[in-house]
């Protein structure tokens, strides 16, 4: 067999094991080849033995490699050893990674006998990721069909550039083709994304937006310096695992030294945990904190005592 038709050949396992359910038309689309040829495939693998399903009409689904397979097992299956330490670095990684279920999910299907099992289904965020992940490829248009904007606190349509990622796939960063900004999409929010079959028009005007520890985005940063309690450096790490990196030791307590988009992610946290945060160097940092007690627990006492 030529080298083509391998190359085919593993692209197609590689979207029949995927999790997405690709129709045999989207397959010939994606291969470049005829139906009848991505049949054809399909009959090779079940001849060699794999385990191959059709889901409904015409979606199949790649299951299982052929038992006979010792070589694959050996390199695909772990110790327990070794899937303790798999699953503890992927549970490090952020709650809201969009990724972190699917492998959770692939690893339990490997070795189930271990707390990999124990996964929260987020598959349709993983589709998400897999479909903005070829529009950025293809360098295609996309619609977020009803995203929900916790700003503008609406649920529409969005017609999209996409062109990145944030490091960990919870967001993507895309020129928004209604009001011609750059803005930062939160993967979790998106009901539905819709590949368009229309190139990139704006791509000058692409700008990937800073994004800071807690989350949050914009153009122009803040430098923040508070002390924290060893109980508040945990808690941060845990909720916002980048921030590790901008923590160093302070005696008995932690420093962290940050640059901040917003003082609203910053802000959540230290309010939350007041009694065990300083506040080292941030004279507006101050003033947002002494601004939004004044403004929401002062006032919302007092009207509660009336």
């Amino acid at each position: 067999m030529d080298q083509p038709k391998i190359e085919r050949l593993l692209r197609l396992m590689k979207y029949l094991s995927s999790n997405v359910n690709y129709s045999i038309g989207e397959l010939s689309r994606k291969l470049d080849m005829s139906p009848r040829t991505v049949y054809r495939y399909i009959d090779t693998f079940k001849s060699a033995g794999f385990s191959v399903v059709k889901l409904y009409s015409d979606v199949y689904k790649l299951l299982s490699m052929p038992k006979e397979s010792v070589d694959l097992d050996k390199l695909i299956y772990f110790s327990e050893e070794e899937a303790y330490l798999v699953n503890t670095l992927i549970e490090n990684l952020a709650p809201t990674n969009s990724l972190k279920a699917n492998l959770k999910e692939k690893l339990s299907a490997i070795y189930s006998q271990t707390s990999i099992a124990d996964f929260v289904d987020r598959k349709s965020n993983a589709a998400h990721v897999e479909l903005l992940g070829e529009a950025i490829k293809n360098r295609c248009k996309a619609v977020l069909v009803n995203y929900q904007s916790a700003s503008s606190h609406s649920t529409r349509d969005r017609l999209i550039e996409p062109y990145d990622f944030t490091s960990d796939y919870v967001d993507v960063c895309a020129l928004d083709l209604e009001d011609g900004r750059n803005k930062i999409f939160k993967i979790s929010r998106i009901g539905e994304v819709r590949m368009l079959d229309e190139e990139w028009t704006r791509e000058g005007e692409h700008r990937r937006k800073g994004m800071d520890v807690f989350r949050f985005s914009g153009d122009t940063a803040q430098r923040v310096r508070l002390r924290l309690s060893t109980m508040a450096k945990n808690l941060l790490v845990e909720e916002f695992p980048l921030a590790i990196r901008d923590l160093s030791p302070d005696g008995e307590a932690w420093l962290l030294d940050t640059e901040v988009y917003s003082f609203v992610g910053i802000g959540r946290f230290y309010l939350g945990l007041a009694s065990e945060i300083s506040i080292v160097d941030s004279q507006e940092f101050e003033a947002y904190i002494a601004d939004y007690v004044g403004r929401n627990l002062v006032r919302g006492a007092y009207r509660c005592s009336r």
